[in-house]
């Protein structure tokens, strides 16, 4: 994988220049997409900025988030060749800090559950996950060093824990939505792809234009870590367990004090009404694509919309009171407990085999809900070689403490 941090470092001192470093990211999609498939399209070579702190950094977008310059085609023939006027304020962002959106990368349809053809670069027989799925797959086969993603279920966290990389899912509107195609406006989340921590974490910081979120270089201290398993749905494969209390033991080792954690009955109401929030929101946000293209969507994505297009405003209504409960309560769960950031399952287990499912978001959709920011650190590989990963969270706003808790969990891996 490419880091990015390495990569400015190499511009900086001269060994590379930021021309050279894009140049570098087109030669490896020419080399390595043809198996895996991460990638929808590229920009044209044309002049390459040689300032900003991001100079030389070529970043996948992912195809649901709109740029001037590239096709925005949304996963959907629907929209097959479509091209945006603007670009969304956060790829804009992109190129003020002297980055180059190079590329495209593939997407559920509307990123929803139908799978894209991409295929998992540590396993190509597995999915990669989604609907982030060639944001993640390009981060993970060393194609781009960056990438951006969304999450509404957990389309960041699963895909970066089955193909081995660290996604970012900020804390709520931490990065702008605007101008990304809407599934759930209240659930939405701009993240992020990289191959180390400390990579999310610059990359972070400088995209919301908050430099406290970059990791300090010293001792990160003693971080109180609250292991949660989440027993109110369904349990996870037993190798994911194992990732857990192995990165548990490793955040200890390296000097966290780390104990377990059980969530009040609260919490579990609110993972049960996720899907009402982002089911009923949906239907509104796709009303147009629905009545005009019904016949033009995807199978899973069409009878979702249809089922969604049933659920009374009364149960949506009632769905956001438990979720409003149990975010105050949250901020409790943090203070009472006396934990500073949640350790827990990324995904039910290694990415599945086949491209008929981009996985379970079981794991995820509880924390998208909260609007806390979360982590993916990488474990360990299975005997297939598909990863396993774990999610640090935080109180929301806290991105930094979540990153700089992922950091130590990551080092103390090794």
């Amino acid at each position: 994988m490419l880091s990015l941090l390495d990569l400015r470092a190499r511009i900086g001192d001269g060994r590379l220049t930021a021309e050279g470093a894009i140049t570098q990211a087109r030669e490896a999609i020419a080399a390595g997409d043809r198996e895996v498939g991460a990638i929808l399209r590229t920009l044209p070579p044309g002049p390459v900025p040689a300032e900003g702190p991001l100079a030389g950094i070529a970043v996948g977008v992912k195809d649901i988030i709109d740029t001037a310059d590239l096709a925005t085609e949304m996963g959907s023939a629907i929209y097959a060749g479509w091209r945006p006027r603007a670009d969304a304020p956060v790829v804009a962002r992109l190129r003020r800090l002297g980055a180059v959106p190079l590329a495209k990368t593939t997407t559920t349809a509307f990123a929803f559950l139908d799978p894209t053809p991409t295929r998992n670069p540590r396993n190509l027989a597995h999915t990669p996950g989604g609907s982030s799925a060639g944001s993640a797959a390009a981060v993970a086969a060393g194609l781009v060093p960056l990438a951006l993603g969304t999450q509404t279920g957990g389309s960041v966290i699963r895909p970066a824990a089955f193909c081995g990389v660290v996604g970012v899912k900020p804390s709520f509107r931490l990065l702008p939505t605007v101008g990304v195609k809407t599934y759930s406006w209240a659930l939405d989340t701009v993240g992020l792809f990289a191959a180390r921590v400390a990579d999310a974490a610059r990359a972070l910081a400088l995209l919301a234009a908050r430099p406290a979120i970059d990791l300090p270089a010293g001792d990160p201290g003693q971080p109180r870590i609250g292991v949660v398993r989440q027993d109110f749905c369904a349990p996870p494969a037993r190798e994911a367990l194992a990732a857990l209390d192995r990165a548990a033991a490793a955040a200890e080792r390296a000097g966290a004090r780390v104990r377990d954690l059980a969530l009040p009955p609260l919490f579990g109401e609110a993972f049960a009404v996720h899907p009402v929030i982002q089911d009923y929101e949906a239907a509104q946000a796709l009303a147009w694509e629905y009545d005009t293209h019904r016949d033009a969507l995807p199978p899973l994505l069409r009878a979702q919309l249809d089922a969604a297009r049933e659920i009374p405003t009364e149960a949506y209504d009632s769905g956001r009171r438990v979720a409003h409960r149990a975010r105050r309560s949250l901020k409790d769960v943090f203070a009472e407990d006396g934990v500073d950031v949640i350790l827990t399952l990324a995904a039910p287990g290694p990415a599945p085999e086949g491209l008929a499912s981009t996985g379970d978001a079981r794991f995820n959709r509880l924390w998208t809900l909260m609007g806390v920011p979360c982590v993916t650190v990488p474990v360990e590989t299975d005997a297939n070689g598909l990863p396993l990963g774990v999610q640090v969270i935080a109180r929301f706003g806290d991105d930094g403490r979540a990153l700089a808790a992922a950091r130590l969990i990551e080092r103390a891996l090794g």
